[in-house]
């Protein structure tokens, strides 16, 4: 049994997730009756505060993870366990690093955090900075097949504010993406509602109705950037939440799925997309430092993205300073 006892923070794309699950996301070997008997003891606290294994968690909220049972998942190997390739990977991937915050350039196909069937993942090399409390700790998550900025907290305290500013919703985001036709009008906002549907690999967010039970409020900007006649345009995209797959649900759902996406597309982005792989891209992320100041981070465009420019001949160089100056939300 590992005796450390550790603090880590709900990400933002899983704002109203059950503590139990949060659990077995992370530790699959822990049984339910394991979980529920850590919780009810008190041994797993949020906030500080007692909790039910049912109780839904917020973003940003700070869990006490006391000692676990043994058969150790893949996420709590320690750091002597990271080949040298590994470490020199992970580490080739900074954008930015300081005393409190490392910003990664993380690669489409690697997942942010494990499960079942995944070992190899960004949470576990994160041991290459140490473990303990030098370990820097996820603040949110990117799926696994998106590209781009990706923000870590160094220390418990980094960790908590640069959470909280997600939670708050005050970081800015932009995304890249490409997608089928033209949307029209070429700037605009989607509130939508998005409900999970489906289990595991199935699982997928669907538009509800505001009212309905387990309805999410969701909201995206979006900017046409450029456009390769009617086939494909590139688009900026700014979500204002923070639902799982919310720029992959809302843009299938205004009738312009993004390339590549084989779970939201249609069968002609299908077969506009051919071999492009999930043509979006974590491009920008701005918000309050935690230590004081400005943190503005850009990640250059993946393979993946430069393909598809290069199919639809866009260029870097055509993207405006700030693409949402014409945006107003209601």
């Amino acid at each position: 049994m590992s005796r450390e006892v550790k603090t880590l923070y709900v990400a933002e794309a899983e704002d109203g997730i059950r503590l139990d699950r949060w659990f077995k996301r992370r530790w699959p070997h822990l049984s339910h009756i394991q979980v529920q008997k850590l919780a009810r003891s008190g041994q797993i606290r949020v906030d500080g505060a007692r909790i039910k294994p049912e109780a839904r968690l917020t973003a940003g909220a700070a869990i006490r993870v006391p000692p676990l049972p043994d058969a150790v998942a893949p996420d709590e190997r320690r750091k002597d366990d990271l080949s040298d390739r590994d470490v020199a990977f992970v580490r080739s991937l900074v954008l930015h690093e300081d005393e409190l915050v490392i910003a990664l350039n993380k690669p489409a196909g690697l997942a942010v955090q494990g499960g079942t069937k995944t070992t190899r993942h960004l949470d576990r090399l994160l041991g290459a900075w140490g473990e303990g409390l030098e370990r820097p700790r996820l603040v949110h998550r990117l799926d696994r097949d998106t590209s781009g900025v990706l923000l870590l907290g160094k220390g418990p305290e980094a960790a908590k504010r640069l959470a909280g500013a997600f939670a708050r919703r005050q970081a800015k985001k932009t995304y890249w993406a490409i997608v089928e036709g033209a949307p029209k009008p070429t700037t605009g906002l989607i509130d939508m509602a998005l409900k999970k549907s489906g289990r595991n690999d199935f699982e997928m967010m669907r538009p509800a109705d505001p009212k309905e039970i387990g309805a999410e409020a969701a909201e995206t900007g979006y900017a046409t950037v450029s456009r390769a006649a009617h086939r494909a345009a590139w688009m900026a995209l700014r979500p204002f939440t923070g639902r799982t797959h919310q720029l992959r649900a809302h843009m299938s759902a205004i009738g312009h799925p993004i390339l590549g996406d084989l779970k939201y597309g249609s069968e002609t982005s299908a077969e506009l997309s051919g071999p492009l792989k999930l043509q979006l891209h974590a491009r920008r992320i701005e918000l309050d430092h935690p230590g004081g100041g400005r943190l503005i981070v850009e990640a250059p465009i993946s393979p993946e993205l430069r393909t598809g420019f290069d199919r639809f001949g866009f260029h870097e160089d055509e993207a405006p300073d700030d693409p949402f100056a014409g945006l107003k939300r209601r």
